[in-house]
């Protein structure tokens, strides 16, 4: 049965509504998220916090992207790329956005509610720094590394929820989070190098061209995994999670093998499918150290 007006979406409009989020990316950050919760006392946390923790994470992320989709709205339009999605197309109104943005904000609020009190008097925090990334593009070439702290808030985010508190090991897991999404991000924005030059937009490709891009990504992506290792150093963890860094490293060698200056035809590949993998994967290797 559909349903009609703003407050009262079609399933149609909520399918298309997911589409342009992309809500099938919060695989990248949300595996994280439980990674830093498993790591608070290297132990499964109870249900109600990894519930929380999930409306939290999914609140964020759906608000961030709908954001950044309300905000380049008129970007997206002149992109061919991104020309396709379903504000420049009409498909969806900006008011209907704005009302999964504040229902998502919503989430995250109540969410934080339920955790801890400084994760209560931190989320509105949270909420500004995710706003703010939409327009990181339109004054620096550093976006890419300021997505990437959107997405280290996740682990960080999860051990305050739990503890209370602030500690190394959740920083230093949020700083590799940071550096690996950078770098995919990096590799991601050479698609746009032509038309963010030509519009003006700032990007690492667009300031200094894609082959320098490309290897400043493969800096960031040999800084992830040493800051994951340091993580697991630091909490004597063991072969389980060991293997899971391994993997990562692996991982990310293939998604650079597959991207090259003179060719970008396969960086959807190494941008969606091997980064998924690799958080599940980092996900499903912790969770077996912390069990056996």
């Amino acid at each position: 049965m559909a349903f009609s007006g703003v407050l009262h979406p079609s399933w149609r409009k909520f399918k298309i509504f997911l589409a342009m989020i992309k809500f099938e990316h919060t695989i990248f950050a949300l595996p994280f998220a439980y990674i830093g919760a498993l790591l608070t006392g290297k132990r499964l946390p109870s249900a109600h916090d990894l519930f929380w923790i999930t409306v939290a994470m999914v609140g964020a992320r759906t608000a961030a992207m709908s954001l950044n989709r309300l905000i380049d709205r008129e970007i997206d339009a002149k992109n061919p790329r991104t020309a396709n999605r379903a504000l420049p197309r009409g498909l969806l109104s900006v008011r209907e956005v704005w009302v999964y943005v504040f229902l998502s904000w919503g989430l995250l609020l109540v969410a934080a509610w339920q955790l801890s009190p400084l994760a209560r008097k931190l989320s509105p925090l949270a909420v500004l720094i995710l706003w703010f990334y939409s327009y990181t593009k339109r004054f620096t070439w550093a976006c890419h590394f300021y997505l990437g702290l959107t997405l280290a808030l996740a682990p960080v985010g999860a051990w305050v929820a739990i503890t209370n508190g602030f500690a190394l090991p959740p920083v230093l897991l949020g700083i590799g989070v940071l550096f690996w999404v950078a770098g995919f991000d990096i590799v991601y924005a050479c698609m746009d190098y032509d038309f963010d030059r030509r519009e003006g937009l700032f990007s690492l490709p667009a300031r200094f061209g894609i082959g320098p891009a490309l290897w400043v990504a493969r800096g960031c992506h040999v800084l992830a995994p040493l800051f994951f290792a340091l993580t697991g150093k630091l909490l004597g963890l063991g072969a389980f999670y060991w293997t899971g860094v391994a993997v990562a490293v692996a991982l990310l060698f293939y998604e650079h093998r597959l991207v090259r200056a003179d060719d970008l035809s396969r960086v959807g590949i190494a941008f969606f499918n091997l980064n998924g993998l690799l958080s599940t994967g980092m996900l499903v290797f912790t969770l077996l150290d912390i069990l056996w």
